[in-house]
């Protein structure tokens, strides 16, 4: 009886030590402690951030000049948000529209592209900074400046002289996109049906190995999964994904990377960058415009209705009025993350957010470049040490990059492979549209 009562005695004790117990076992906040919050607005400000996909200068060449040195009403960027954020260096995406073909008014775009970038640093040289080297970049943040390196989104503007490879590097073009929506004179893509090349075509193989040689890092997001598996017989340093996303969770969307090729990109020492596009994240949202279009064509016919832009607009007003976009969160891109890291280890991840390019889609929670201590801490919430976020946020691509460097530096190969240059295509372009993500 006795040691019956001792023994309730005695679980009633421990019972009631749990709640004391699990707050000795769980960081608390205090004078000497840091919030989970205030740990990720830390490791935001000491760490380099590198977003490889930024849109701001189409955005610019659209909407007229901005000064993103101060705030903007629109936009995903200007200088105060990139700065609440902690982001140091955004990759600022020079995009040539599909519709300007192979010609010489998409070299022409792309030099328009850049010299937006170029007026940035020139007007608020204490803001801003061009970077062409991971020694910039790190320059530039010991300096509190943002640093701008350029990549290059399509390779048209390239056409089919390798000599422009080298212009283009002169320039300051650090990554180009092999692709866009359509196929061009490099490479099939992703979002066309259209593919000629079934991968890379001749001119594009002999593009990747100059890239290589350059020191100009090779951008596989956009292209068809042959193309992708092309890129990864031919390079010899590794390649990026700039802003692209698991096509685990989008099945049947090609633009987003199967588990094989984020396998095969791990196992070349390249990095796929999260896009925070929410039709990128979730299947519902990848699906949202089929389901409206389907939705339109099954109106048409059920109320025997001529198609015309009216009846259009007005019945896609009542269907997202219904159905409200589904837009993707935080714990949706942390998700991916988690996804790249099972597959390959957290060394293979980064971040593309494609930021002024997907729209209003983006997820809730990361609306503009002000929000990645969000993201940071919902890292550190699902455990990752401080030492792998900085790998996500700048550590894995600044290590991609300067094994590049240090391939080009090295390389004692002819300057330039013996290719005949092709005559450009007669420029037939159509209107600029906003980039497809």
């Amino acid at each position: 009886m006795w040691q019956t009562v001792s023994k309730s005695r005695s679980i009633i004790a421990a019972l009631a030590m749990l709640p004391a117990l699990a707050a000795c076992g769980e960081p608390q906040p205090g004078p000497d402690r840091e919030s989970i919050d205030d740990k990720a607005k830390r490791i935001a400000a000491e760490t380099i951030i590198i977003d490889t996909h930024i849109d701001v200068p189409y955005r610019i060449d659209q909407g007229g000049w901005q000064t993103v040195t101060d705030r903007t009403d629109g936009g995903d960027f200007d200088y105060f948000r990139a700065v609440e954020g902690g982001l140091n260096a955004p990759f600022m995406s020079i995009y040539t529209p599909a519709p300007f073909g192979v010609s010489t008014i998409a070299k022409q775009h792309a030099e328009t592209m850049i010299a937006i970038v170029e007026r940035m640093a020139r007007e608020a040289p204490e803001r801003f900074r061009l970077a062409t080297s991971v020694a910039d970049v790190e320059a530039a943040f010991a300096d509190g400046v943002i640093a701008l390196p350029l990549g290059m989104e399509n390779g048209s503007p390239i056409g089919r002289d390798l000599a422009n490879l080298d212009y283009f590097h002169g320039r300051g073009i650090r990554y180009i996109t092999l692709t866009h929506s359509k196929p061009n004179q490099i490479a099939d893509s992703s979002y066309d049906e259209n593919k000629p090349y079934d991968g890379l075509s001749p001119f594009g193989e002999d593009m990747v190995r100059r890239m290589n040689t350059l020191g100009i890092m090779v951008d596989v997001s956009h292209v068809s999964d042959a193309a992708f598996w092309d890129v990864m017989a031919i390079t010899q340093v590794p390649v990026i994904a700039s802003h692209s996303s698991a096509r685990h969770f989008t099945p049947g969307f090609e633009r987003n990377m199967s588990d094989d090729m984020i396998k095969a990109l791990a196992d070349n020492g390249g990095v796929i960058m999260i896009n925070f596009g929410s039709s990128f994240l979730t299947e519902a949202a990848n699906t949202y415009r089929s389901r409206l279009a389907a939705a339109y064509e099954t109106h048409l016919v059920e109320n025997g209705l001529e198609a015309s832009d009216a009846v259009r607009n007005a019945f896609s007003a009542r269907f997202q009025e219904e159905n409200p976009y589904p837009f993707a969160g935080i714990d949706d891109v942390l998700d991916h993350i988690d996804h790249v890291v099972a597959l390959t280890g957290v060394e293979t991840v980064g971040i593309g957010s494609d930021y002024d390019g997907v729209g209003d889609s983006l997820p809730v929670g990361l609306k503009d470049v002000s929000y990645y201590p969000n993201l940071i801490t919902g890292l550190l919430q699902r455990g990752y040490s401080e030492a792998d976020i900085k790998k996500i946020l700048s550590g894995n691509l600044l290590r991609v990059w300067r094994v590049v460097e240090a391939y080009a530096a090295a390389d004692t190969g002819p300057a330039q492979p013996d290719v005949p240059a092709q005559p450009e295509a007669t420029p037939q372009p159509e209107a600029a549209t906003q980039p497809e993500a």
